[in-house]
């Protein structure tokens, strides 16, 4: 039984199912597609929306107030530890699959499964908030034209925290049906509407920037940390979010053209660009206005409008509503290719890693995941689902950190295309990290996050241990 739990699948196998003709998926992607993914996936819903709620905190957490600089570096060091781990693992088995496929290459399948079980939390969820927040944006912006819809088709049911008389938020389940269809069609063409869409959302930040500044009180700065280094953490907890998308770019690492040299690259480089505009931002943002007035929903946009720049808060509207999108069409890519490697392994049903025969992409898995994404978005809140988010990928990331530190103990002479530096004290200090800010998350949160778990080990008991293609190899089904 415990040898069933922790087999093993090989490096070489794992490339060798990649290129299966059957589940062969098309190499396209260049370092700069996969850094404009990096990029498209990172800036969005995090600096566009959450940084509101991590600044003001809300009824479970304490808010960081000015110090939410200080919650964005915090942030960005984690993840640039996981990042460096991320990197050097998505080199060596470049693949798709992510966390998933690097913890079964190395922990062994129960812990892959549990893995890959909390990264359709961290991707599946990601997707749900990421929607919401754009149907906000999409609904200021709509206001700021004299258009408003009616809030009973913007806002989740009642029964799901939804004002009385509401029925669901309908805008942010079209905009994840036309993204869906959008993956159907090819990564290419995905890639190709992400990058344009950063372009124009890396100007729209760059233009608040330079537009906020001379507008900064300094008196706004003051009390700087109003909730102590708990405030900071807390907000670090949930801004985290706004970093995740890193990752996504190792889920593509299969359909790049040179894996072992471009997905280290998209990876850091994209983190990099994210980590010094998020901190500008959120300097220029508390700067503007004091802390009691920023809007949660749509606080750039709404910071402009108070100090008198009505027009310069359409433009943030517009930026907000394109980088919203290219984020949801990188996360639900990342949700895609993880039920991809996991049906590619039997753990999941394998008619989900069928390609399609003209596009080349993962059909079924696109529209399951459109699907299911498109109906949560409607009837849920945001914070819900930005929370789960994290707690997900927390659990995601200590595990890569854990895996990379045991690989080069297993498997020292395997070629390594990009070598993590000062190893082991990387990957322990970023495992370090993920639980110190894991612990900062709400206990409802872990609740959740216990019960997601717990659901995950049922279904690997009653499926995918008996139906991977590990166990039917070994004559175990």
């Amino acid at each position: 039984m415990i040898n069933r739990l922790f087999r093993t699948k090989s490096i070489s196998q794992i490339l060798a199912d990649a290129n299966h003709p059957e589940h062969r998926l098309k190499k396209t992607l260049t370092a700069w597609d996969l850094t404009a993914l990096g990029i498209g996936a990172i800036i969005g819903t995090g600096i566009f929306v959450l940084v509101g709620t991590a600044i003001v905190g809300d009824e479970h957490r304490p808010g960081a107030g000015p110090s939410i600089v200080l919650s964005f570096v915090l942030s960005g060091f984690t993840c640039a530890l996981a990042a460096l781990c991320y990197a050097e693992f998505a080199a060596m088995i470049p693949v798709a699959g992510s966390a998933y496929t690097f913890s079964y290459a190395t922990l062994g399948e129960f812990l892959a499964w549990l893995t890959g079980w909390n990264l359709i939390l961290e991707y599946g969820v990601a997707c749900v908030a990421v929607a919401i927040g754009w149907s906000g944006y999409f609904n200021k912006l709509l206001k700021l034209a004299g258009v408003e819809l009616p809030y009973w088709a913007t806002n989740p049911p009642h029964w799901a925290g939804g004002p009385e008389g509401s029925i669901a938020n309908f805008p942010a389940a079209i905009i994840v049906v036309l993204i869906t269809i959008i993956l159907v069609i090819g990564i290419k063409e995905s890639a190709r509407a992400t990058g344009l869409i950063v372009m124009v959302k890396l100007s729209v930040i760059l233009f608040f920037i330079a537009v906020g500044t001379p507008a900064v009180s300094a008196d706004n700065w003051t009390p700087f940390m109003p909730n102590g280094f708990e405030g900071v953490r807390a907000a670090a907890a949930i801004i985290f979010f706004a970093y995740i998308g890193f990752d996504a770019v190792s889920t593509a690492a299969e359909e790049a053209r040179n894996p072992q040299r471009d997905v280290p690259l998209g990876i850091l480089c994209s983190l990099a660009v994210c980590t010094v505009l998020y901190i500008s931002v959120a300097a220029v943002l508390t700067g503007l206005v004091p802390v009691s007035q920023i809007d949660i929903h749509a606080p750039v946009a709404e910071a402009l409008s108070l100090v008198g720049y009505k027009w310069g808060a359409a433009l943030v509207a517009i930026g907000a509503v394109a980088g919203i999108t290219s984020v949801l069409i990188v996360m639900m890519l990342g949700q895609i290719r993880v039920f991809f490697a996991m049906s590619r392994d039997q753990l999941l049903s394998p008619g989900l890693s069928i390609v399609h025969p003209r596009f080349g992409t993962p059909h079924r898995a696109t529209i399951l995941t459109g699907v299911a994404v498109a109906i949560l978005a409607s009837l849920f809140r945001i914070g819900d689902a930005a929370d789960m988010t994290n707690i997900g990928t927390f659990f995601a990331f200590i595990l890569v950190c854990f895996g990379v530190m045991l690989l080069r103990y297993t498997k020292p002479d395997h070629p390594r295309p990009f070598r993590l530096p000062f190893m082991p004290l990387v990957p322990l200090l970023g495992m370090a990290a993920c639980l110190y800010l894991m612990i900062g998350l709400p206990a409802l949160t872990w609740t959740r996050f216990i019960a997601w778990t717990i659901i995950g080990i049922v279904v690997y008991i009653g499926y995918g241990m008996r139906h991977s293609k590990l166990a039917v190899q070994n004559g175990q089904p």
